[in-house]
This record gives C-alpha cells, structure tokens and sequence, in this order.
C-alpha cells in the first residue's frame, strides 16, 4: 500500500484544524492540492480579482514548496471561476507562475455559480508527480 501523508505548510494549521481537511497529501509520489483560493492566512478574503488570483497561486506554491514541489511539477490543474469573463485576467496571472512551455500541465477551467465563501473568484486544485 502506497504511502500516505498530509501536508500542512506553516501558516495553514488553522484551514486544517477549522475546515478538517489537508491542504495536499502525498500519496506515492503524487502530490493532490486542495483547492486553493484567494484568502489569506487569517482566511480572509482578499479584495480585488487579479490580488485574488495571485493569492491562490501563492497558496498553491505554499503546498507545493512544503512538498518539496514547484510548478514544473503541477501534472494536472483544475480551476473553478465564478465569472469566465476574467479568464484572460486569471491566464495572465497563471503565466507568472507556470512559466515552462515544456511543463504545462494539463487544466480544465469550469465556471460555477459559487465557491466556498462568499466574494472568492477562483479555487485551484492541482495534482503534482513529486521528483525522485
């Protein structure tokens, strides 16, 4: 059986404690990312749409960086936005974190009528293969 380990990056205890979920979990040498969104630590929503998006990739490089991941190792992400009129906004902000051509990873965008607090843009979840 393969094993299995939360990954709980500094600053994300109180997600783990309140929300009782992992923010990844290894399994293998796979790396699943909860969806990330644009709330700070204190798990405050941050204000402006293009602020947001950098908040959620920020937060996704947070679980990556404790996995001993980073972008380059992202296989597969899926992004859920509550308005696709700012996917060119939110494209140019996953340009600045995802940046090799040779690594894209796969992604699915969907649009939804709402996501888990009120005034959140986008969630991203990501899975990642960890390096050797």
């Amino acid at each position: 059986m393969p094993k299995r380990t939360s990954v709980v990056p500094q600053g994300m205890q109180n997600i783990a404690e309140r929300f009782h979920y992992s923010p990844g979990v290894k399994a293998g040498n796979l790396l699943f990312i909860a969806g990330q969104v644009g709330r700070d630590e204190r798990l405050q929503v941050v204000e402006g749409k293009e602020a947001q998006f950098v908040q959620a990739f920020e937060n996704v490089k947070k679980v990556l960086t404790a996995a001993g991941a980073t972008f380059d190792d992202v296989v597969d992400m899926v992004t859920y936005h509550t308005d696709m009129r700012d996917l060119p906004l939110f494209i140019q902000v996953k340009d600045r974190y995802i940046t090799n051509p040779e690594r894209y990873p796969a992604w699915t965008g969907i649009g939804t009528t709402a996501l888990a607090m009120p005034g959140l843009m986008v969630e991203i979840k990501c899975t990642a293969l960890l390096p050797d």
